[in-house]
């Protein structure tokens, strides 16, 4: 049997220590003792990207806001269906995840950092949503576990009211405000159409093949 090695470790900031570990031929981020993400269950970060881009195939160079690399799961699915002018801003707080992504899971990076589309900003997302008007076409959410602030206390705000509103002057008229969450939360449904988007839910799988646990995905669009 394979053991786990422990690739590195990383404080997220403000927030809390995440871990690398291989096993065999897989890797898994762990908070704490607790698989964050893993290559082994990345269908539903995948479905994220393609099922809004889908939402924009009318825009000729759509522009992304993502929030969190990950695995990159997101961002390169984005890019195998985006066409060549689109731009994805990519907002990574956590130096080592990028390290990780170019050093021991290079092979599954696959270059996405280095696609010319891509322009990566060691940034809060909460202050590139706050700072923007009208400027995105989709902004796309997996910085935590769903709605509320797990990796650290205060990306709350990003769920609030008044989050939730600054992301709608950030998008552009019918843009799209995607959420990831390993869990369903009404009160989160009644917030997004409290500030006036329109919300569709959608579960989706973990793994391919509609296998594995049920995560689910928000699809809020301003009108």
């Amino acid at each position: 049997m394979l053991d786990d090695v422990v690739l590195g470790q990383a404080t997220v900031p403000n927030g809390v220590e995440l871990t690398l570990v291989r096993h065999g031929s897989d890797f898994t981020i762990l908070l704490d003792d607790n698989g964050l993400m893993s290559t082994q269950a990345n269908a539903s970060e995948e479905a994220l990207a393609v099922l809004t881009c889908q939402q924009l195939t009318e825009r000729a160079k759509p522009q992304l806001l993502i929030g969190g690399y990950g695995m990159g799961f997101t961002l390169r699915a984005a890019l195998a269906v985006l066409g060549n002018g689109a731009s994805i801003t990519l907002a990574e707080i956590v130096p080592e995840i990028l390290r990780w992504a170019r050093g021991p899971m290079k092979a599954i990076t696959n270059g996405c950092l280095d696609d010319r589309r891509v322009h990566i900003v060691d940034e809060d997302v909460a202050l590139l949503i706050a700072s923007a008007r009208n400027a995105y076409d989709a902004i796309l959410l997996d910085v935590d576990n769903g709605p509320e602030g797990l990796t650290r206390r205060q990306n709350d705000s990003l769920y609030s009211i008044a989050g939730l509103e600054r992301a709608m002057s950030a998008l552009r008229s019918g843009g799209i405000l995607a959420i990831w969450s390993a869990f369903p939360e009404a009160a989160f449904t009644r917030r997004l159409r409290e500030v006036g988007y329109e919300v569709t839910r959608l579960v989706v799988r973990a793994q391919a093949g509609n296998r594995g646990v049920r995560h689910l995905i928000w699809f809020a669009r301003k009108p």
